[in-house]
């Protein structure tokens, strides 16, 4: 049991190293949710409405999220203001 938990930690830990590290990627499966889901509305398929709604949910959340969580960048410092007055 231990090494089946072993080795299933290493496969999600291998499929998060590959999550895009830019936008374009979600934006796509979020469109491409939204167009499920209006052909869904078109062809009155609860089905597809539903797929739908779950690849812009994937997309807008659980993706951005599981980047966010798997990262270690630091954010970066805030500019610094000199100290006195304007002027």
């Amino acid at each position: 049991m231990a090494a089946f938990l072993a080795a299933g930690s290493t496969h999600v830990l291998t499929v998060l190293a590959a999550l895009p590290r830019s936008f374009g990627p979600y934006a796509t499966l979020m469109l491409l949710g939204f167009v499920v889901g209006i052909l869904g509305h078109l062809t009155r398929s609860r089905w597809l409405v539903t797929i739908g709604i779950l690849l812009i949910f994937v997309a807008a959340l659980l993706l951005p999220l599981a980047l966010i969580a798997t990262t270690n960048d630091e954010p970066p410092a805030p500019p610094r203001v000199p100290a006195g007055g304007a002027g």
